[in-house]
């Protein structure tokens, strides 16, 4: 029974989706910084809320500049090269930021770390696409965001612990792991864009100006861009309301790292849950339960009841994540696949940048309550917007798929048997 499930959940997969799962993997095992840049902002280097927030805005303004330029550098130059100048670029300046002392030092680099972590986004999910049918995405994604999961619970539990050490531990581990993936990559990896002839039925070019035209993709990329700033509130100032209550950061990490248990303990039932249903109505299921997860912060106070949002918001991150990537895939045209997913990514730094400076200002002119309060009002505005939306994308998808060009057989030629069963799939321990 096990079994049969494990198959139909992993099986037939290509074998660049699972390098490419065990690079994210890596990744997020060492990405401890940005889950406690904030504390380390305020109580290791005495900076204010506002200075801090700033910080990991700018960090998000340079990752929205970082998208661009890698959705289309994905696209001109190719997904492999895009990576491994983002991996080894961003390694360089994780160290240097672990080193800066100045508040425009640490403000000049995070921008900088900003741009080479982000132009890894576009070119990342363009080669998932490229290699993974459509009938398969939404389990693809799945699978990769259980990835993502299993790492970031296990940094926010082990960056707890290497905070108590040194921060300084913080920066250097995420740096190794940053090139552990680069590595990944160029042993691993061929480049997986669509040659030029491949593309030669496709009449949707234009590059940046094809995505600016394409409205309902634009409506759907704002819905996110909001679900996006309730979401990332968990990064910023979640840890600063938690010690504001007299909780530590290991408690936090604690606190925190719950989101990636459920999702490791529950991601790979999603597929089956919202299997059938509308995909409009699953990403405004998804806002809804995430706004009141949020906005029940508003009343905790002690690390168990922290503990309780999280684990209703993580409910609504697991249905909306694979159902939104998946929803990218299926509104992009495949010459400028890259551009759509650097857009799109766009809408994440920009939310990066907006959301921890909003919620700071908030937080500095409301209070506490109205700021979690006002995250539930926005993920029902997200909601709604996906719902009213939710025709026009499906036809739009529909009409795309029908036109698609199949892609070459060994872009998608899944891996023979044993390989992933044996060295790259996720194990029992995992559910």
């Amino acid at each position: 029974m096990v079994r049969s499930w494990l198959r139909e959940t992993t099986g037939g997969l290509p074998r660049t989706f699972w390098y490419l799962w065990c690079g994210t993997l890596v990744n997020r095992l060492g990405g401890f910084v940005l889950i406690f840049l904030t504390v380390y902002l305020t109580k290791e280097r005495g900076f204010s809320d506002v200075q801090a927030g700033l910080v990991v805005g700018l960090w998000s303004a340079g990752g929205g500049v970082g998208t661009m330029v890698g959705g289309v550098l994905a696209d001109r130059w190719g997904r492999r090269p895009t990576l491994l100048l983002a991996h080894t670029g961003g390694a360089a300046m994780m160290v240097l930021l672990g080193f800066s002392r100045p508040f425009v030092m640490i403000a000049v680099v995070a921008f900088t770390l900003g741009m080479f972590a982000e132009a890894a986004r576009p070119a990342f999910a363009a080669m998932m696409v490229d290699v993974v049918p459509d009938r398969d995405r939404v389990r693809a994604f799945s699978l990769n965001y259980w990835a993502i999961n299993l790492g970031f619970a296990s940094a926010a539990i082990l960056g707890g612990f290497a905070a108590h050490l040194d921060y300084l531990l913080l920066f250097l581990i995420d740096a190794a792991a940053t090139l552990i993936t680069a590595a990944i990559v160029f042993i691993k990896i061929k480049e997986t864009r669509p040659t030029a002839g491949h593309l030669a039925a496709h009449a949707d070019r234009g590059g940046l100006r094809a995505v600016l035209r394409d409205r309902v993709f634009l409506v759907f990329t704002f819905a996110n861009l909001l679900a996006a700033m309730v979401f990332l509130q968990h990064i910023s100032m979640l840890p600063i309301a938690m010690t504001d209550d007299g909780l530590s950061s290991s408690t936090y990490g604690w606190v925190i790292a719950l989101n990636g248990v459920l999702i490791v303990l529950g991601q790979l039932f999603i597929p089956k849950l919202i299997a059938g249903h509308s995909r409009a109505r699953v990403l405004a299921v998804g806002t809804i339960v995430q706004g009141i997860g949020f906005g029940l912060t508003a009343v905790a106070g002690t690390a168990w009841l922290y503990a309780m949002t999280v684990l209703v918001w993580t409910l609504g991150e697991m249905v909306y994540s694979p159902s939104s990537a998946a929803t990218i895939a299926d509104l992009a045209p495949a010459s400028v696949r890259g551009r759509y997913q650097g857009f799109f990514a766009l809408s994440w730094s920009i939310a990066g940048f907006t959301a921890p400076v909003a919620g700071g200002f908030v937080r500095d002119l409301l209070g506490n309550s109205a700021l979690w309060i006002g995250c539930a009002l926005i993920g029902f505005l997200a909601a709604a917007i996906n719902l009213a939306a939710g025709p026009t994308r499906e036809r739009r998808a529909a009409a795309l798929a029908a036109a698609r060009v199949p892609a070459p057989r060994s872009a998608v030629e899944p891996a023979p048997p044993g390989v992933i069963s044996d060295t790259l799939a996720p194990t029992s321990s995992a559910s």
